[in-house]
């Protein structure tokens, strides 16, 4: 077993970056303490779109609308299918996924989300191209459709050949789990690592118009409610389970793993994000290669630090946040008699009370992010083929 832990401490100023359904914040109890909390759903997309953009990796799509995409698709490969395209797009997706395809404003969509690859759609155009005449001719007969895929091997364009984000997050298909991909990576709720009160931003927006005939008053006023944390985030991924989904590619699994963290660190979902500009990134970063199994630290957390003071005055919660989890962090692998395979981290020289790199105890030395991802590759690349020897 290899598993791949992130760990990160970051700052995050005046933000709504998550909202529950009445708009608020999302909190949790924890150790007793309200915490900030961003759910783990908001970073995994977030953390998805940056591993997209940023990497040359093959592209994803979660929807609802495969049947309208699948059929532009057709067309733009075969114009003369004509309004049959759409035909045989809904019958595919409800042949393939036993997903109903009702049409809503006149547009076909299915009940739940569908999430493929670009490449895996573009298989299944290739596939329902191979014979144009039999898909044609069978098209209005379900069990007679339902076979010609069979027979053209359909399903092996969309159980094969996942793309990173598939591999990553997973795919669940409830009308048929034989489709399902489970997921490789587990992404913790991030939570504060202290306790947190709601604050509210009372604003108002001035009408220009009536500013400039020297009416008075606000042309429209409300609240927003916000807070501010310093906050701990985890995920894991579990490399046996990666490269199974990458088609037993171990070189790539490492590549996907290794720019995983790399999107999770720097990623930020965007919740109110033109209101507030909480555009941080983390500044404590730990990497652990692990054999034994994934380890979460949040337990460094479950006595809410205090803020830090100095010379009398509150200088924050970023320090003894690191403290406390470099602490823990070595007592747990004392406790259990374990040490990770790899370990490396980043974080500023301030943190060691010192202008010059220093070194928490029980943390390796610090180093630049890109070359704790370099090196965690090596690491990764190392422990996966001790494992297959």
């Amino acid at each position: 077993m290899v598993f791949l832990d992130v760990h990160a401490i970051q700052p995050v100023p005046p933000a709504n970056i998550n909202r529950d359904e009445n708009g608020s914040p999302k909190t949790a109890l924890y150790g007793g303490a309200r915490r900030m909390r961003v759910s783990s759903q908001a970073w995994k997309r977030a953390a998805r779109r940056e591993l997209e953009r940023a990497a040359e990796f093959q592209r994803s799509q979660r929807t609802k609308r495969l049947p309208e995409i699948l059929a532009v698709d057709l067309l733009k490969r075969q114009p003369q299918l004509g309004e049959r395209a759409a035909e045989v797009a809904e019958a595919t997706v409800t042949a393939l996924f036993t997903a109903k395809t009702p049409k809503k404003n006149g547009r076909a969509a299915t009940e739940f989300l569908l999430f493929l690859g670009e490449a895996q759609r573009s298989r299944v155009v290739d596939v329902l191209l191979q014979d144009t005449e039999r898909v044609l001719k069978t098209v209005g007969n379900t069990k007679e459709f339902t076979k010609t895929l069979n027979d053209l091997k359909l399903r092996d364009a969309v159980t094969n050949g996942h793309p990173p984000a598939v591999a990553l997050f997973g795919r669940m298909i409830a009308t048929d789990p034989t489709l399902n991909v489970d997921a490789a990576c587990q992404v913790a709720h991030a939570i504060s690592t202290h306790a947190v009160e709601a604050q509210f931003d009372y604003y108002t927006a001035v009408d220009d118009v009536d500013e400039a005939a020297d009416e008075t008053g606000a042309g429209m006023i409300g609240t927003i409610e916000f807070n501010a944390a310093t906050m701990y985030r985890y995920a894991t991924v579990d490399m046996r389970s990666l490269i199974d989904n990458l088609d037993k590619d171990r070189s790539f699994a490492v590549d996907v793993a290794v720019e995983f963290a790399r999107a999770f660190l720097l990623s930020m979902p965007t919740g109110k994000r033109t209101t507030f500009a909480n555009n941080t990134r983390p500044d404590f970063v730990l990497l652990s290669v692990r054999t034994d199994q994934p380890v979460s630290l949040v337990g460094a957390f479950e006595r809410p630090v205090l803020a830090e003071r100095h010379d009398g005055e509150t200088v924050g919660y970023l320090g003894r946040s690191v403290s406390a989890l470099a602490r823990y962090y070595r007592e747990q692998d004392e406790l259990y008699g374990t040490t990770p395979a790899f370990h490396t981290a980043s974080y500023p020289a301030w943190l060691t009370d010192g202008d010059e790199p220093g070194q928490i105890p029980g943390l390796p030395t610090p180093q630049p992010l890109p070359t704790g991802l370099a090196a965690t590759r090596d690491a990764l690349t190392r422990a996966i083929g001790t494992e297959h020897e």
